[in-house]
């Protein structure tokens, strides 16, 4: 994907003005090194798994680069969502009725959270996740679609220990190990400490530190983005 002229496309063709400041941000080109890019971690918790029909709980943000996380500047807000809230997902990512109840909706904190990630390299852990659901929260909300360029440390992962191409069956057919690239473990492949999980903005933190780790352990600081982004 050359994102720099996709952004371009999108900025000339958004209606909203919302979307319209975001796109015009543009990002940096895919020859840009890695240590000179904007980088911002992002983590979502949402009500379930299938965007067409769960919803965000709470977002996290966090602008970083190679060397340092700033953590001064993060962005997190519990949101109520479009959804009922279920009791297996209140056991996993622990925001509560009450939690929500005086939360303000996506619709009144999405101007302000295309604010933060405007310019930015985005960098999860799954892209499917975080993507699809701001994309569907942005259609749901604004009447367009919503697309970003992403630095998946899961995917940097799965590159590093699975291949890319022998499915996970395959493997156990022939003996292999198959390493988890959930981001617990994978963090934990690089002596990094364990913290508490499916909080949007510790999550954020623990993403980003993972993508440190990766760039020290697998590539150089000047591996230029179009390596690792889609």
């Amino acid at each position: 994907m050359d994102w720099t002229n996709e952004l371009a496309r999108r900025a000339e063709r958004s209606r909203h003005p919302a979307l319209q400041t975001f796109y015009q941000a543009g990002c940096v080109s895919g020859d840009t090194p890695l240590q000179d890019a904007p980088l911002m971690a992002l983590d979502i918790e949402t009500t379930g798994l299938d965007a067409r029909r769960d919803a965000i709980v709470s977002i996290g943000l966090v602008p970083f680069d190679l060397q340092r996380i700033r953590c001064r500047d993060a962005f997190y807000e519990v949101v109520k969502p479009g959804a009922p809230l279920s009791e297996e997902s209140i056991t996993f990512h622990r925001i509560t009725h009450s939690d929500i109840r005086q939360a303000p909706p996506m619709t009144a904190i999405l101007d302000q959270v295309l604010k933060v990630m405007a310019g930015k390299i985005m960098v999860v852990h799954y892209r499917a996740i975080e993507r699809t659901f701001l994309d569907r929260a942005v259609q749901q909300h604004l009447g367009e679609s919503l697309t970003f360029p992403v630095i998946d440390t899961m995917q940097l992962e799965a590159r590093l220990h699975r291949g890319s191409a022998q499915p996970g069956w395959l493997a156990r057919l022939f003996g292999r190990k198959i390493e988890s690239i959930r981001l617990a473990d994978s963090r934990l492949r690089y002596g990094l400490p364990p913290y508490s999980a499916h909080h949007a903005l510790t999550d954020a933190v623990a993403t980003a530190e993972l993508l440190q780790a990766q760039i020290l352990h697998h590539y150089q600081p000047d591996t230029p983005l179009r390596d690792l982004w889609y």
